[in-house]
């Protein structure tokens, strides 16, 4: 079946159409420099054919995310790690989804790899969900750069091996690239050279004009009307379009970018004076952001001394047990003479366990303890507070302490948190802790605890422990454990499906990836 998708007009009045069909099979190459056009051609070409056929945007902008609400479109921020893109991407095959990838707000190298991600869960996809689907690429020379540059060679490689399958060999997987980019000098060779057709826009630098001559077949003299062209103005070429050069203007679109044009507006008028004080003066909103980066400094300091989730135990175990049945007898001894007459109810000696445990817990040199002595100085505390009983057991004081130490309270033990219980007392007695940390982290989906507040919970100094840890875990089947493209981690608790998730992108954190990235590149020169 023919599909003509209306992009506006000839030079000559008549209908510019696209053959949809014969576009699946050829690919298509757009060239303008910024301002031309191009982000308009591609839009007006996604919405005339959005009932037609499946599409997948790349905007590293985040312009295209307009057409969610009109035509439907899944928004998918790639802010995830590499896998969570792959499965994203292999269910959009499967589903037939139409979507837009944005990438706004995230570093140049995490771009190339997101979308490299991306574009190969696509291209991986079961055979049984090889169905027709253009893949529009805006900017493109950012993911398929024709030389090295700034970005890591590690990026490049990737993403550029990402486009080339995409061009190269989509055809077969019913996938049809359309690519858009300011400069044919800036995007590699193999890549545009796949594409049977074009629409060239206006374009000034010499170089640029000659390739774009070259690839619809004018000589050096007409190259000179790429100078010419208007903003939306384009000459097309290709079997899905023209058998020859011809003119086009594109016409209208439905939806807008959320930057669009810039457009004069009048100046304030407002008194020098006052501007002066605007300029000069810090405003509230901006002394709150300041502040923000502190108060998350302090929390991060006061971590492992509020909770210090586990601990872990420098005696032997038949050392610890010889302690523990002292501690014990001591106990029992000292308690001996306290009234046998509680008049307190349940819930406030509960109360009274709860505070003990803050009391401990205050402590920042509490991680670094073994059991046995915290036990005698819990055994302490509850003489003072006038407790016996079950609270003081030796196995209930374990159990307590490692849900303390994870910042979970008595009442959190219900339900899912049973379960995490369970699944926790297969490890050993010093991971417990820092499992349960783990599992609150996911439950609240909070962000992964740095190696540092891992290795405290167990009780070690040192960064790698931490690392360890979560090996181990993974490996006996209790956490998955997934990176981004940055390091960050994200941590799964198989038993219940809870997740951490991931830090969001701030300017602070894009400063420090591209500190990284110069630091990286001047090792490297």
């Amino acid at each position: 079946m023919t599909v003509a998708v209306d992009l506006g007009t000839t030079h000559t009045g008549d209908p510019a159409e696209l053959d949809l069909e014969e576009l699946l099979s050829t690919r298509l190459l757009v060239q303008g420099n910024s301002g031309s056009g191009k982000s308009h051609l591609l839009r007006r070409l996604l919405e005339k054919s959005a009932g037609w056929v499946q599409q997948a945007i790349i905007d590293p902008e985040g312009d295209f995310v307009t057409l969610a609400d009109r035509f439907g479109h899944v928004v998918v921020d790639a802010n995830r790690t590499p896998n969570d893109l792959a499965r994203i991407a292999s269910r959009i095959r499967q589903h037939r989804a139409s979507v837009v990838l944005t990438l706004e707000g995230l570093d140049a190298d995490v771009q190339m790899q997101c979308a490299a991600a991306f574009l190969n869960g696509l291209f991986d996809a079961d055979r049984a969900y090889w169905f027709p689907m253009l893949i529009a690429v805006d900017e493109a020379h950012l993911f398929a750069p024709a030389m090295a540059g700034e970005h890591s060679e590690e990026a490049r490689r990737a993403s550029l091996g990402a486009m080339t399958n995409l061009m190269c060999r989509g055809r077969k997987r019913g996938l049809a690239g359309v690519i858009a980019t300011q400069r044919l000098a800036k995007l590699a060779k193999n890549v545009a050279a796949e594409a049977s057709n074009f629409l060239m826009g206006r374009t000034f630098l010499d170089i640029d004009m000659q390739r774009a001559a070259d690839l619809i077949g004018i000589d050096r003299r007409g190259a000179e009307r790429f100078r010419d062209l208007e903003t939306g103005n384009f000459v097309a070429l290709g079997p899905a379009l023209f058998r020859r050069p011809i003119p086009i203007r594109i016409g209208p679109t439905e939806t807008a970018a959320r930057s669009g044009r810039p457009v004069l507006m009048p100046m304030p008028d407002i008194a020098p004076d006052a501007l002066a004080d605007l300029v000069l003066t810090q405003s509230e909103e901006e002394r709150a952001a300041e502040a923000r980066p502190a108060r998350r400094m302090l929390a991060r300091r006061e971590t492992p001394a509020e909770e210090a989730e586990s601990v872990r135990e420098t005696a032997s175990l038949a050392t610890g047990e010889i302690l523990a049945r002292v501690a014990e007898t001591r106990a029992a001894n000292d308690v001996s003479g306290l009234d046998e007459t509680d008049e307190r109810s349940p819930e406030e000696r509960a109360a009274a366990v709860d505070a003990i445990f803050n009391d401990m817990l205050e402590d920042p040199e509490a991680a670094f303890r073994p059991v046995p002595v915290l036990y005698q100085e819990f055994l302490t505390h509850c003489r003072l507070k006038r407790l016996r009983g079950a609270e003081t057991d030796m196995d209930a004081f374990r159990r307590r302490l490692s849900l303390a130490r994870a910042g979970i309270s008595g009442e959190e033990t219900d339900g899912e948190w049973a379960e995490v219980v369970a699944v926790s007392a297969d490890l050993p007695q010093e991971m417990q802790g820092v499992f349960m940390m783990l599992a609150r982290a996911a439950r609240e989906e909070a962000e992964c605890p740095p190696d540092e507040a891992l290795a405290t919970a167990y009780g070690s100094h040192s960064p790698s422990r931490g690392r360890f840890l979560l090996s181990f875990m993974e490996e006996h089947g209790l956490i998955g454990v997934e990176k981004d493209f940055r390091g960050n981690r994200i941590v799964s608790i198989l038993a219940t499906g809870w997740r951490t998730r991931l830090p969001e992108v701030t300017l602070d954190s894009l400063d420090e990836a591209r500190a990284r990235r110069a630091a990286r590149m001047a090792r490297k020169a």
